[in-house]
């Protein structure tokens, strides 16, 4: 098992059918595109979890908020179809936790949606706690 940050194209190309499960409204097309801009925008980067092929990958980011200090903001986070339940999310998990320390963030943050709940016990089992509500408006078109 080897957990890295996709950095070239065709890693960050490779991250696309496991993260399409996720967000399967990213065309495969835009992917790298879209990733790419956000780094230079955000600093996202791709972490990718390989074991005889990508079998989880994460989008993250290292962030600082004015009253809550510096933090690692997890985007997305998922596990293959066919590969959950053997620990390689709990293993990538782990490694985030572990980048936040070295860049020395006071924590991990990460929003999911309300309808996930598999995906909030995984992470309350990983220690997280919930303590915010996040709330959403879409704005009309002009």
């Amino acid at each position: 098992m080897r957990i890295a940050n996709a950095r070239s194209d065709e890693e960050i190309d490779a991250c696309f059918s496991v993260m399409s499960q996720l967000r399967p409204k990213i065309p495969r097309e835009q992917f790298v595109a879209r990733v790419r801009e956000l780094a230079a925008s955000t600093g996202l980067t791709l972490a990718c979890l390989e074991d005889d092929g990508i079998k989880a990958v994460a989008g993250y980011r290292v962030s600082d908020w004015l009253a809550g200090g510096r933090y690692l903001e997890i985007e997305d986070l998922v596990t293959a179809d066919g590969a959950r339940s053997r620990g390689y999310g709990g293993a990538l998990f782990d490694w985030l936790l572990a980048t936040a320390a070295r860049e020395q963030c006071r924590q991990v943050r990460l929003v999911s949606n309300v309808r996930r709940v598999e995906a909030h016990r995984f992470y309350q089992r990983k220690g997280m706690t919930l303590e915010a509500h996040y709330f959403s408006i879409n704005v009309p078109a002009s």
